[in-house]
């Protein structure tokens, strides 16, 4: 049927290529950490045959809007606001994926169908795709989509978690939004990648970049909060709007904790009482160090282990879930 033949487009007024979501394609076991299921080039494949052109400006200069959905026990989280996101970020970076809102949801639901994960990491990106030949015109490009998933991924592992992260305040300053909007999810990671080496070599788990004030801005794949007084306080501005961020704030309200999008200096977060990190790669992460300032007596702090705990217990409970059918 016609309403089954989404179509891929191309951008820009180019040719678009039709296919059906659940044509052709592969169904992959889930042995190991290799395991996982993409569409790209409108097929689905193991993710380890995946493939983009070398020509493509996503890969030649990081070009590229994308979004990063889990699946947990069988359940996308947020599945929807993160596909307003990405349909957002595809709008601020006009990138024109050529698929609609339900054949997106389709593709992500098949991946994970296919792979037959129940913990998963799913991704979904546009890139600006391959010129005109000889062109430095981004309206010649053809974009590109493509989506895969893998098991879940961690940016922290849990049993790290458990005992709190030694965070790192980088001197590498966050590319300033005048030049890289970053409410457009993109890979545009040189900065936060310095900041990374940084943090490895003063013995830090990651890092924190700040904007060109000196005021925290965000770190890599995750946002940060600052706890003072009972009251939790996120900074706003130089940052992506993450879904787990959003996700915090109402578990605050629940819980009756007070919060706020505000600005956190960096000399605020060292001193703070409590802080974490939020991330749709690891959840609710608390910190017990921050560069060489011990928090909460090096053990997550109460009000950061009552979050937590909430967002798992909310979790195993279905809430803001979509069921896979598997």
């Amino acid at each position: 049927m016609e309403t089954n033949r989404p179509h891929i487009g191309q951008g820009n007024g180019a040719p678009r290529q039709e296919f059906s979501v659940a044509e052709a394609g592969v169904s992959v076991a889930t042995n190991g950490e290799e395991s996982g299921v993409a569409f790209c080039d409108g097929r689905y494949v193991p993710v380890a045959e995946a493939r983009i052109s070398v020509l493509d400006w996503g890969f030649a200069r990081n070009d590229t809007t994308y979004d990063v959905v889990h699946v947990w026990k069988g359940s996308f989280f947020r599945l929807e606001d993160h596909l307003d996101r990405f349909e957002r970020s595809c709008g601020l970076m006009r990138l024109d994926p050529g698929l609609e809102r339900e054949a997106l949801r389709e593709v992500l639901m098949e991946c994970v169908r296919r792979s037959g994960l129940r913990d998963a990491y799913v991704k979904l990106a546009c890139t600006r795709g391959q010129p005109a030949p000889g062109s430095r015109d981004p309206r010649t490009c053809r974009n590109t989509f493509f989506a895969f998933a893998i098991p879940f991924v961690w940016i922290i592992p849990p049993e790290r978690q458990e005992r709190g992260i030694h965070l790192i305040l980088s001197s590498i300053p966050r590319i300033p939004p005048a030049s890289v909007d970053p409410t457009a999810k993109n890979f545009h990671w040189g900065d936060l990648n310095r900041g990374l080496f940084e943090a490895q070599e003063r013995g830090g788990d990651t890092v924190a970049l700040s904007d060109l004030d000196g005021n925290v801005s965000e770190g890599p794949g995750f946002n940060v909060f600052r706890v003072q007084g009972g009251r939790v306080t996120t900074p706003e501005g130089t940052v992506l709007g993450g879904i787990t961020r959003r996700t915090v704030e109402e578990l605050c309200a629940e819980l009756g904790v007070g919060f706020e999008y505000g600005t956190v200096s960096a000399d605020s977060l060292r001193e703070a009482d409590e802080a974490f990190l939020s991330s749709t790669a690891g959840g609710v992460i608390p910190v017990t160090r921050i560069d060489d300032r011990i928090l909460s007596n090096g053990a997550p702090g109460p009000l950061t282990t009552r979050v937590r705990d909430l967002y798992w217990r909310k979790h195993d409970e279905g809430w803001h879930g979509t069921p896979v059918d598997y």
